[in-house]
């Protein structure tokens, strides 16, 4: 079997004649004929049912194969489609999101698209996930990165989720702390620490889960500001909880890092940092195109 065959058979189906089919897909009756004839006898079933009077109907397994022919040639138009886009020079607007915290990750890809599709336009924000969300939904951005999850994915069916690489949840302490020298605390551990958090759902859950079994935990303050959560931990007013990745990109000037350690939650499930964009053919080219060259490396 092979394409021409596929474009033939869907081709009479549609006419309803083996000459009409001809006439259309430019060659001969007896071309077309042929063709059907020996796909017919590779199958080793009849898929039309040809007469002088009616022209040509498809039998009852013919109407089968050649509706899946037809699934197929709608696939190679979209493949040749998208094949044609990536040979012609992108241009127009590229706007995306992440939250705050993996924004480093985006630099270097933005980078190499810009380089590579210098007529792209690209705006990116820095936004808390729900923000993201719903600029997502109503146009106003194309794509954003964040933390995803089951629940998250289900209760936004209308919208796209795509993992993008695989996270886990750290405490960040200054470099002179104790726990800076442990591979791995448990919540036990943390009693009697002061945090400052980050103002996201996924950490808020993450933390609540801390406070149904311990007391002696206290909060300095939650607030979306980075820099300001940074500071309290560089300069031992608290700690901090989020995750890994969050804490990749930064640095002080003064080379004093922020030391992550993994935090062992019992019933934790992975976590993961992944793209959101709208579902389907409404995701933009240039959107689709950037979060592969992420995802990528390249």
């Amino acid at each position: 079997m092979n394409l021409e065959q596929m474009e033939y058979i869907v081709q009479v189906a549609r006419t309803g004649s083996l000459t009409s089919a001809a006439e259309q897909s430019h060659v001969t009756l007896s071309a077309i004929s042929q063709s059907i004839s020996s796909l017919e006898t590779e199958l080793g079933i009849s898929l039309f049912t040809r007469s002088r009077g009616s022209g040509a109907v498809p039998t009852a397994e013919g109407q089968l194969i050649i509706s899946k022919a037809s699934e197929v040639l709608v696939k190679i138009q979209e493949l040749r489609e998208e094949a044609q886009s990536f040979s012609n020079s992108l241009s127009g607007q590229l706007k995306i999101a992440a939250i705050p915290g993996p924004m480093h990750l985006l630099v270097d890809a933005v980078a190499r698209f810009k380089r590579e599709h210098p007529k792209v336009r690209i705006e990116i924000h820095e936004k808390g996930p729900n923000e993201i969300l719903k600029d997502i939904e109503h146009g106003r951005l194309d794509a954003g990165l964040m933390v995803l999850s089951e629940q998250l994915i289900g209760k936004h069916k209308e919208l796209s989720f795509e993992r993008l690489m695989e996270g886990e949840m750290v405490v960040g302490v200054h470099p002179g702390s104790p726990l800076a020298l442990k591979k791995s605390i448990t919540p036990d551990q943390l009693e009697g620490q002061t945090f400052a958090l980050y103002d996201d759902e996924q950490i808020r859950d993450y933390f609540t889960e801390f406070i149904a079994v311990h007391d002696n935990i206290d909060i300095l303050f939650i607030s979306n500001n980075t820099q300001a959560i940074n500071n309290a931990v560089l300069e031992g007013l608290a700690v901090t909880l989020g995750l890994d990745y969050s804490f990749h990109g930064y640095r002080e000037p003064e080379n004093i890092d922020i030391v992550t350690v993994p935090v062992m939650l019992p019933g934790q499930g992975p976590i993961y940092y992944g793209w959101v964009s709208p579902k389907g053919r409404n995701t933009s080219q240039i959107a689709k195109r950037f979060m592969n060259a992420l995802k990528c490396g390249k």
